[in-house]
């Protein structure tokens, strides 16, 4: 009887059928008319079962070498493992042990993102940190709008899997499957709004005004009282529909005017306290990669994260802001971070 084909898998299973009923190999081989070798081999390879994954040891470096690559790290933020290995002329050191190295010295980090600042945009921040420097900040409502889509950023939908279980599947759509704009303010401790504009409105300068008669003004500001009112200093960006000269005239109609609207300088989202409230609701809207089926959910969602905002943390990011305005002169005009 010669050698055949390898066994299929009805006969391996068979074979291990045979094994627990006490049949020995030769009488399997019989029965399934195949060679006796063959029958061996397999009942032999699989008691044997798989080897055991042996770890070589780590390719050392030396010291000297050492120092030679942290200074490469300092000196090529955001280059791969291998670039910077190269840079200091060593070879042959496999990919897993340059990120081992690495890992003790360095992290994996994303660039920052931060909006132009030339020349211009440096001398207008010191002069409006200057100009507001004695402000009492507890008065200024600071405001701004925030788009949130269904599936939020990329980057948020990464994390930690444990061994052993499958990574969640996510959507996939075009756009992030449309967002929703919110527009929110913040005073001394108090949260307003957030307020949602209507889905396919643009903003454009008679909207705006619109959307703040509507919101700001009926649900907000026409509850407080005339001395809260006379004191109340209004900031918004520089955005078209804010700075034009329709918004500074319909705003200017309902009070709101000369010291009472203060000036922005270009290019300065990370002097707007607002912009840190919004990272607040967005890292809980997108925890664990999260995502959202329609835009009312998504809106309710900001909603109830809004509310978990607490008086204690807005008061923290109001507060901040004489720090802020030391940082913009100390930089001498520039980005100060958030």
């Amino acid at each position: 009887m010669g050698q055949k084909t390898d066994l299929t898998g009805s006969e391996k299973s068979k074979i291990v059928r045979y094994l627990a009923e006490g049949c020995s190999s030769l009488k399997i081989a019989k029965l399934l008319k195949r060679d006796h070798r063959t029958i061996k081999r397999f009942i032999q390879n699989s008691q044997q079962g798989r080897k055991k994954r042996v770890d070589k040891p780590r390719r050392k470096i030396t010291a000297h070498e050492l120092r030679k690559v942290k200074r490469a790290a300092a000196k090529m933020p955001l280059a791969t493992s291998l670039a910077i290995f190269q840079s200091c002329n060593i070879t042959g050191v496999p990919k897993s042990t340059r990120c081992a190295i690495l890992r003790d010295m360095a992290k994996v980090r994303k660039a920052e993102r931060r909006p132009p600042l030339n020349k211009t945009h440096k001398l207008k921040r010191q002069d409006w940190a200057k100009k507001y420097l004695k402000t009492d900040f507890s008065k200024v409502l600071w405001t701004d709008e925030m788009r949130v889509s269904l599936d939020g950023p990329d980057g948020w939908a990464r994390g930690w899997i444990g061994k052993g279980q499958r990574a969640p599947v996510r959507l996939r759509r075009q756009q992030g499957g449309g967002g929703v704009l919110v527009w929110a303010g913040i005073i001394k401790d108090e949260l307003v709004g957030p307020f949602r504009v209507e889905d396919g409105v643009k903003l454009n300068s008679q909207s705006y005004c619109q959307f703040l008669e509507d919101t700001f003004f009926k649900q907000w500001y026409r509850k407080k009282s005339a001395s809260f009112k006379k004191n109340m200093i209004f900031m918004q960006d520089n955005a078209p529909s804010h700075a034009s000269k329709y918004s500074t005239a319909w705003l200017a109609r309902k009070g709101i005017k000369e010291e009472k609207l203060m000036t922005w300088p270009p290019c300065s989202p990370d002097l707007n306290p607002i912009e840190n409230l919004w990272s607040i609701i967005k890292c809980e809207i997108y925890k664990e990669g999260k995502q959202y089926t329609s835009l009312n959910s998504v809106w309710e969602a900001v909603v109830a994260a809004a509310r978990n905002v607490d008086g204690e943390q807005i008061k923290t990011l109001t507060e901040s802001m004489d720090g802020r305005l030391l940082s913009v002169l100390a930089k001498k005009g520039g980005y100060i971070g958030r």
